[in-house]
């Protein structure tokens, strides 16, 4: 899998390998056929890191949400700021 991670190592999204995403001066294109832009990350402020293995609790199930987690050196740090989404 392949993540990006904004300037302050926070996970912003997760992708498959084969996902196409391309970082751009103004916006980042994923897919092809293109599926979205992400306009508020760019190469200015944001990486793409590949060859992640997700955060995983001990049954294998991905833990993973957005900005959920920060990728440090290779490794997942909980972000201690992150909230559960609200349901109605």
């Amino acid at each position: 899998m392949k993540t990006i991670i904004d300037r302050h190592n926070c996970s912003k999204y997760l992708f498959e390998d084969d996902e196409f995403v391309i970082i751009k001066s103004d916006s980042i294109d994923v897919g092809s056929p293109l599926r979205f832009i992400v306009n508020d990350l760019n190469l200015n402020n944001c990486e793409l890191i590949p060859n992640v293995t997700p955060p995983m609790d001990e049954d294998g199930n991905n833990l993973w949400r957005g900005c959920k987690y920060n990728y440090v050196n290779g490794a997942w740090i909980e972000n201690s700021n992150w909230q559960e989404p609200i349901t109605e």
